[in-house]
């Protein structure tokens, strides 16, 4: 029977780490270097980032620059900047050009800028050299910034037969062709070939013949959220890039875009949690509250208010009124909750493209919405305080106060973010400490203001 091998994922323990660091102890550097070529280079690069500095360094300089250059690519950038400092401009060129442009620019711009012309001076591949500073002057959040130089390119005049000559030498500079692009004498995108069509047309047909007219492009200064949501809309794997003038200038890869989708989830996830800036855990304790206080301090303010509130109105409340002051953290978490879950929604389909039409109409959508399961929360809440008080007017100011806190809560967990994005803002900052501070106020005054006219007191 026919054995076959199995596709067992990588995974990294604490005797592999302690395998490296012995053989790095021993110098032992062949057998390193056959147990490191079992792993693929994003395997090699999460065993570094578990490594000391110097045995990090000892192995990046032991394997040779078209497996390393790889392995930077996938480092932890704090790692990444520590063995970048370590090494000399001729050692990072090396590494550099064994990259594909849009990577090679991505390390070289992490450089400090003297440090980035002493490396791109030290590459050899002038034709290279010239796409990476290219590619340097873009912004990095635009399609620009995003782009690799390296695609097939075929010209209209073309047949068949000569274009699969001459694409021959271009493919080897190309780890992937997903499409062929066609362009006129002017290089401006006219067109796209499959592989397949190339392969079944006949030799002697011109490539305008074949081509297809219809294809999607982004221009080099779209937003990179732009072009991320063009190419999951279209399910592209790769994009061409033009510049006003139509000029095809370089395509875009899935595989950038997987990193633009994973960075601006981790940023709506930290302005959710009330982070205001990017961070990592490993970052110092002065970065990290830097990020948090603001928000905190946000929080702070409107426990403050809470309390002013109810200190107005304890003064006013008999004392027979006393266990409305119970019920407030549950009104003010029921209100947090949902105006929460409310802007969740709203900033990931805005995220997504999901949202459409107008304001008033999700905010009619939110009102329903929120008014059925007020309506139902506060059956329950109704029941367990008669039951509890065996006073009626007492549970029914507490449930109706309830409805109409989801009810306001949600509308104000919609309506902020729809208006921030109206205004070019980003919406994930609405959302929890904001959303959740502001409602509580605002629920506290509902509920107290409702018991008060409910129990005429």
């Amino acid at each position: 029977m026919e054995e076959t091998q199995e596709n067992i994922q990588f995974q990294l323990t604490n005797e592999l780490i302690e395998n490296v660091k012995a053989l790095i102890i021993n110098n032992d550097d062949e057998a390193l270097k056959r147990l490191l070529n079992e792993f693929h280079y994003a395997d090699i690069a999460e065993i570094l980032d578990e490594l000391n500095f110097e045995d990090a360094i000892y192995i990046i300089k032991l394997l040779d620059s078209e497996t390393t250059s790889d392995i930077l690519t996938e480092l932890d950038e704090d790692v990444r900047e520590k063995i970048l400092d370590n090494l000399s401009a001729k050692e990072i060129a090396e590494e550099v050009e064994e990259l594909d442009t849009d990577d090679a620019a991505d390390i070289i711009a992490e450089l400090p800028e003297e440090r980035q012309e002493a490396v791109i001076s030290q590459i050899e591949d002038e034709e290279h050299k010239a796409e990476i500073q290219e590619l340097l002057t873009y912004d990095e959040d635009t399609a620009g910034g995003l782009m690799a130089k390296e695609l097939v390119k075929v010209y209209g005049t073309w047949t068949v037969a000569g274009c699969i000559r001459r694409i021959r030498g271009q493919a080897k500079d190309v780890s992937r062709v997903h499409s062929i692009y066609v362009v006129s004498k002017e290089e401006k995108l006219i067109g796209r070939l499959s592989l397949k069509d190339l392969i079944t047309a006949k030799s002697d047909q011109r490539i305008t013949d074949i081509a297809k007219e219809n294809v999607d492009f982004v221009n080099v200064n779209d937003d990179a959220e732009d072009v991320a949501k063009v190419m999951a809309k279209y399910d592209l794997e790769a994009i061409p890039v033009v510049d006003d003038e139509q000029t095809l200038l370089g395509r875009i890869t899935i595989d950038d875009i997987v990193d633009v989708l994973k960075e601006e989830a981790e940023k709506d996830y930290q302005l959710a949690a009330g982070i205001t800036q990017d961070v990592d855990s490993d970052d110092s304790i002065i970065e990290l509250t830097r990020a948090r206080l603001p928000w905190l301090f946000l929080g702070l303010i409107g426990g403050v208010g809470a309390f002013i509130i109810m200190h107005y109105f304890e003064g006013s409340l008999p004392k027979e009124a006393f266990v409305l002051f119970l019920f407030t953290p549950l009104i003010a978490a029921m209100a947090g909750n949902v105006g929460v879950q409310s802007s969740a929604i709203i900033v990931q389909g805005l995220a997504n493209d999901d949202v459409k039409g107008s304001i008033n109409n999700r905010l009619i959508k939110e009102m329903l919405l929120a008014t059925l399961n007020g309506i139902i929360l506060s059956v329950f809440l109704f029941l367990f305080v008669f039951a509890w008080e065996q006073r009626f007017e007492l549970a029914l100011a507490i449930s109706i106060s309830l409805v109409a806190v989801i009810i306001i809560a949600g509308l104000i967990g919609t309506f902020i973010p729809l208006f921030l994005h109206k205004r070019g803002i980003d919406p994930a900052i609405a959302t929890g400490p904001f959303i959740t501070t502001s409602n509580d106020i605002f629920g506290i005054v509902i509920y107290l203001i409702i018991s008060k006219l409910i129990l005429g007191i």
